[in-house]
């Protein structure tokens, strides 16, 4: 495998921060640099984020879809937000204890689901039913 040298850090920033919301420097910054597409960065103590964590937790679905279109990779979060509602069950039954991992910002699933609105409105179903149903089952 090929070593090549790390990102600029700037760079990775402003992706990132642009990816809460601005489509077009989103293209911009990716036809500049490609490899921007799966790059992360930590907003301080391990907070780490991508580009589409970014548009994920901001239900921006037309920047997470450009970014999956080029090469991101999908995250739980992510499929939340833009209503994979069979994603999202088979991750949640292979590993339950998913539904409590928080994503960027500490920022939950059911979150994620929200954000993504009414294409999403199945997915914060089965999130709220699963929860409960857990809570239940501990009880």
């Amino acid at each position: 495998m090929e070593t090549r040298p790390a990102l600029e850090a700037t760079l990775v920033q402003e992706f990132v921060g642009k990816s809460h919301g601005d489509l077009d420097r989103v293209k911009a910054l990716l036809a500049q640099e490609p490899a921007l597409i799966n790059a992360a960065w930590d907003w301080g103590g391990g907070d780490w984020e991508t580009g589409l964590g970014a548009a994920a937790h901001m239900g921006r679905n037309d920047i997470a879809d450009y970014l999956l279109a080029n090469g991101a990779r999908l995250d739980l979060f992510a499929a939340a937000m833009l209503g994979k509602l069979e994603i999202v069950k088979a991750a949640l039954e292979a590993y339950p204890e998913a539904i409590n991992i928080p994503g960027p910002h500490g920022i939950p699933l059911l979150a994620h689901a929200q954000a993504g609105g009414n294409q999403a409105a199945l997915v914060v179903e089965y999130l709220k039913s699963f929860s409960s149903q857990r809570t239940a089952a501990t009880a």
